[in-house]
């Protein structure tokens, strides 16, 4: 417990300032740019990383999503719970969640949508020839031919929208003080230290998205639409008083907590 206990520790020195939470979207930005240009001019040699089938591209990345809701979600319970001690208001705050989900199925459709009528069917990776009678993705992949359209970056935005967010209800560790002997103490440090590892692989894959895979444009508006949706959500509707609003901080955790009690 000891190690779990400085880990945390350190995790909420780096994660937890709010200069994170303001220069992380423009690292992400400059990290993508840079990675793109080197992976254009002088391309890194192939690696483990390079490999689409490697372990954090298979059972995370791919699965990012998951991994971030289910840890958000008994972290943001726990928190806030402690906090303000209002079931009601724990609800609203775990709606924020089903407003992730929805940004995450509406991206990933529309991307979907993109690729395929901005895409034709090819008998193999180097664009040969247009096999005119496979009109979609799934056909064309199911007769051995290769589909070719614009792929904007599902990595680039739901990378940057998860480690975003992450940051974002992190930010109630500022109001949140336990000591050893607090029943919640351990179950608080435990999700501390998973959710700050998680996004630490975010940003990590998301930097090898930058130097190994996909083009520049298809990065630019991956992580535009990331961006977007982090700042659309904590950037504005959230500061709305009909949102879920942010996570309980300074003079508005006690102004949330007196509306309330009435």
């Amino acid at each position: 417990m000891e190690h779990l206990e400085r880990c945390a520790w350190f995790l909420r020195g780096t994660l937890v300032r709010d200069d994170v939470r303001r220069y992380l979207p423009w690292t992400l930005v400059t990290s993508m740019l840079v990675g793109s240009l080197l992976k254009d001019i002088s391309p890194l040699p192939e690696s483990y990383l390079s490999n689409k089938r490697n372990v954090l591209n298979v059972y995370f990345v791919k699965v990012a999503w998951a991994w971030t809701f289910c840890l958000l979600l008994p972290f943001i319970t726990l928190t806030n719970y402690h906090l303000t001690g209002r079931v009601g208001l724990v609800l609203r705050r775990l709606s924020t969640l089903l407003v992730g989900t929805a940004i995450w199925y509406v991206c990933t459709a529309l991307f979907s949508s993109v690729e395929h009528y901005t895409g034709s069917c090819y008998q193999s990776p180097a664009l040969e020839r247009v096999w005119e009678e496979h009109g979609n993705k799934q056909l064309c992949h199911r007769e051995g031919g290769f589909w070719h359209g614009f792929d904007i970056s599902g990595h680039s935005f739901l990378l940057t929208f998860c480690a975003l967010m992450i940051v974002e209800e992190m930010a109630v560790l500022q109001e949140v003080k336990t000591d050893r002997s607090h029943r919640l103490h351990a179950a608080i440090t435990t999700l501390v230290v998973a959710l700050g590892f998680l996004t630490f692989i975010w940003v990590w894959m998301f930097l090898c998205t930058a130097v190994y895979f996909h083009d520049l444009s298809q990065k630019v508006f991956g992580t535009l639409f990331g961006l977007l949706g982090w700042y659309g959500t904590y950037g504005f509707w959230y500061l709305k008083s009909f949102s879920p609003g942010l996570p309980p901080h300074g003079a508005s955790l006690n102004l949330k907590q007196d509306s309330y009690k009435k």
